[in-house]
């Protein structure tokens, strides 16, 4: 602590000069223009426009534009110094920031090309994980890492017989960070190499890939805290801890997770396929929609309007689901349809399956049938039944369809729907005339 507390003073000396203050300032103009350069750059529709393309080029335009401002900042940081010289003025602060700003440059140049090889899910941290390992080599190359770590391993705490300080737990951090960063990009790796294999089902692909996932990242943090110098057999009673909170508080999270395996290794849902939740196949659709993509946790399922549902995977083990598209994607479809007493049924019967085949999405084989199904207070039951092979094309629609084409058949051939009425028949009685009661004398 007091060797950083030195260095600190003598560097507050250092900037406190004016001939420091102005190559700080000069250094400073430069960041910003540089900065404002990339902000603008970015912002134009060509930029935005390439940023949501796919293919080496556009992943080229892209890196471009990230380190554009860490390009011209270099550059003008560079221009400075060589005035600096020039004019033989002191020029120690910027041939420093000349230093950090190549070194940044490199970095998220590196940082860039590592969240293309995990995948697009760390791609939001980029500006993060740049700052803090640019940090980190910064305070190497000006002199201050050694100082601050003997100052971050002078706090400290004993647990038992061991003394933890702040230094080992950051560097503990780090070191697992660093083994998962390796891990993801091997399970990356694996991910495409497996989904790149046609003679395998999508969905044992997909388990395959999750679980050397799961595996990867799980050894990378044992890795990890072994390199650190970590003790494994003591966490022993971290290791119950946990076991614990999965048996209690993580139960939920730790069912949809096995769920989910058990969904991609029995296949009997995968993406593609057409489901819904409720309902009674062929009259209701509650709950319709297709998969689009199985997670560790839940699945992702796309309605007819566009809404993407989270489903637990777990929802999808313990409760009836349809599978549209299971085996056979054929489906039968029923109408109730009521006709007045005063029409043909017969005739009627002939106009319903006269509906259904002129409908193109209603299979010929096997045929569309009518039938009678009883008898009602207003009128005959018919029920009109036809198959469909398409069902992830919409059901209601095809229902809508046929019953439009049922309604201007009866129309065309003068087929009643009846309307629930009741007659009331009021009986009036003339009023009888008053008898006098007899009374006893």
């Amino acid at each position: 602590m007091p060797e950083l507390l030195g260095k600190l003073s003598s560097t507050l000396e250092l900037l406190l000069t004016p001939a420091t203050l102005l190559q700080l300032g000069a250094v400073a103009l430069a960041v910003l223009l540089a900065w404002w350069f990339g902000r603008r750059l970015r912002n134009t529709e060509r930029a935005r426009a390439i940023l949501l393309e796919s293919g080496f080029q556009a992943r080229l335009i892209e890196a471009a534009l990230i380190i554009s401002p860490h390009v011209l900042a270099l550059v003008l940081i560079a221009s400075l110094g060589g005035v600096l010289h020039a004019l033989k003025a002191p020029s120690q602060i910027v041939d420093h920031a000349i230093t950090l700003a190549g070194l940044l440059l490199l970095v998220r140049l590196g940082v860039y090309i590592v969240r293309l090889s995990v995948g697009d899910r760390t791609k939001g941290w980029g500006n993060a994980i740049t700052f803090a390992i640019w940090v980190v080599l910064a305070l190497n190359v000006l002199g201050w890492f050694d100082p601050l770590v003997q100052a971050l391993d002078s706090v400290a705490l004993r647990a038992g017989g061991e003394r933890i300080t702040l230094w080992w737990v950051l560097k503990l951090l780090f070191t697992i960070a660093a083994f998962i960063v390796v891990a993801a990009w091997l399970a990356r790796w694996v991910e495409r190499r497996l989904m790149a294999m046609q003679g395998l089902a999508l969905s044992m692909r997909i388990g395959i890939a999750k679980f050397f996932q799961a595996f990867l990242i799980g050894l990378s943090i044992l890795l990890g805290l072994n390199a650190a110098g970590l003790d494994l057999t003591t966490l022993t009673v971290l290791t119950g801890a946990i076991g614990l909170g999965l048996g209690f508080g993580l139960q939920a999270i730790a069912a949809n997770f096995v769920s989910g395996f058990v969904l991609l290794m029995d296949r009997s849902i995968k993406p593609g396929d057409v489901i819904s939740f409720t309902g009674t196949t062929g009259t209701s659709t509650e709950g319709f929609g297709w998969v689009q993509e199985l997670r560790g946790r839940y699945i992702v399922v796309r309605d007819r309007d566009g809404v993407e549902t989270l489903v637990p995977n777990q929802h999808l083990i313990t409760n009836p689901v349809i599978n549209w598209s299971y085996t056979d994607p054929r489906v039968r479809l029923k109408l109730p349809i009521r006709v007045s007493y005063k029409s043909d049924v017969e005739k009627a019967l002939e106009v319903l399956l006269k509906a259904a085949d002129a409908n193109r999405r209603v299979l010929t084989d096997p045929p569309p049938v009518a039938r009678l199904m009883g008898f009602n207070d207003y009128g005959f039951d018919l029920e009109l039944r036809f198959w469909i092979a398409d069902p992830q094309e919409g059901v209601n629609n095809v229902r809508s369809d046929v019953n439009r084409a049922i309604w201007r058949l009866f129309q065309e051939n003068g087929i009643l729907v009846p309307v629930a009425q009741r007659e009331v028949l009021v009986e009036m009685k003339p009023p009888q005339p008053n008898v006098p009661e007899a009374r006893d004398d």
